[in-house]
């Protein structure tokens, strides 16, 4: 039966394939975005869905999201909000914590207050596996205590609180989606998109951050949008939190230069700058469990390296390298 669903951060990266994923089962759709790091090229595809409509409005702002669900509720009743909008941007949030109070956190609280007033009753939250911190064992969804070592991170864990919050007050169902790297076509930050980025500036070398040894999980948006569906489909709990993933350990930051390089511009050096940690905030390595999705019923099909070389291809496609050869 097709619903109403509001979609905030809807011209971004995950935002826009979420869009075009619930267009295409026929459900209603309103996104929101503020334009800042989303962008009207990525709803080329929603945009002349008749079952689509978009707002200009930033959710930071509960004047604009007001007056901008004032307009959207008389449409039809809104079944649930899919809350995408943040800070996708990890190091300007180190260098300014304000970024991520605002984008991050404050985007989840007023899109709860506003929810209460509308009377939306559900939530379905775009959460990352930054809350757990640089945590030294097993990433399980009730690992502890969590420190996490970006203000991204810790905006995030705080927003999942609020939404706990809002669940035993007023909400009737929430689900959490802890992301791990999410990677794919549309992309606006992460390692496959700045390295790209860089050869597009036509460098004598492609300079990496760290040793190369640094190793994380990677999941192509596709999967991650067909998991998020499969768990807003099949939890049925009124608070609903999963560790969204790939079942290998990851592909080290060494591999992706060297598809980044293979791909782009064979006849590049790469330069690893050294040291086992790429940023500040960076989480060199780490063990994510996604057995409790795996229990509920859905498994990735691509690992982490398949899902490297598909998006490295697929970003290419529209980022420019004069190098390439």
């Amino acid at each position: 039966m097709p619903r109403h669903f509001l979609i905030t951060g809807s011209a971004g990266f995950i935002g826009s394939h979420l869009a075009d994923r619930l267009l295409s089962e026929g459900h209603l759709v309103t996104g929101i975005d503020n334009l800042v790091r989303g962008s009207r090229l990525n709803l080329v595809d929603a945009n002349p869905n008749p079952r689509f409509r978009f707002v200009e409005a930033d959710v930071a702002d509960p004047d604009a999201l007001r007056g901008a669900l004032g307009e959207i509720a008389r449409l039809a009743p809104i079944d649930c909000v899919w809350h995408l909008a943040a800070n996708s941007d990890i190091g300007a949030g180190v260098a300014n914590s304000s970024v991520d109070l605002r984008d991050t956190f404050l985007t989840t609280f007023h899109t709860l207050a506003i929810m209460r007033e509308f009377q939306i009753p559900r939530i379905a939250f775009a959460s990352t596996s930054a809350v757990y911190g640089n945590y030294p064992g097993l990433l399980t969804e009730d690992a502890g205590p969590m420190f996490p070592i970006s203000n991204y991170g810790a905006m995030k864990l705080a927003s999942e609180a609020s939404i706990s919050a809002a669940v035993e007050s007023f909400l009737e169902q929430a689900w959490i989606f802890r992301f791990p790297n999410v990677i794919g076509p549309r992309a606006t930050h992460g390692i496959i998109y700045d390295l790209l980025h860089k050869l597009a500036e036509n460098p004598p070398d492609l300079e990496v951050l760290g040793d190369g040894s640094q190793q994380k999980p990677y999941l192509h948006v596709s999967e991650l949008i067909d998991a998020m569906c499969f768990i807003f489909g099949h939890a049925g709990e009124r608070l609903n939190y999963f560790n969204i993933g790939v079942t290998d350990e990851g592909a080290t930051v060494k591999f992706i230069a060297e598809s980044v390089q293979r791909h782009a511009a064979p006849a590049i050096p790469i330069r690893f700058t050294g040291g086992n940690r790429g940023w500040v905030g960076d989480v060199p390595r780490f063990q994510y469990s996604v057995a409790k999705l795996a229990a509920l019923g859905w498994q990735p099909r691509l690992g982490s390296t398949g899902a490297v070389d598909r998006s490295v291809v697929e970003i290419l496609r529209e980022i420019p390298i004069p190098c390439k050869l």
